[in-house]
């Protein structure tokens, strides 16, 4: 399969937070978390801005919009994606 089509199927994709894990803001450390049985995760503000996203409905091209709309940037797909990757490699996330 070419990188295109790679890159065409994880724009459809519909991430969602991995069972057993839940996401929250955590103020005490002013950041989000992923919370899992055995501890938590803390998030630096991108990847808690892209996770509170994933919610199984939103596919990736509609994460990207909305994060390029509220944070009124361009160009962030290539860095949604890798971090996608990343959570799912991580096992934070499903559905990619």
């Amino acid at each position: 399969m070419s990188a295109a089509i790679d890159a065409a199927l994880l724009l459809d994709a519909r991430p969602r937070i991995a069972r057993g894990l839940r996401l929250q803001w955590e103020p005490a450390q002013d950041a989000h978390v992923l919370l899992y049985p055995e501890g938590m995760v803390q998030l630096n503000a991108s990847a808690g801005e892209i996770l509170k996203r994933c919610d199984g409905e939103r596919d990736v091209t509609a994460i990207v919009a909305e994060l390029e709309q509220a944070f009124e940037v361009e160009d962030l797909q290539q860095d949604v994606l890798a971090f996608l990757q990343l959570a799912t490699a991580q096992r934070w996330i499903e559905g990619l």
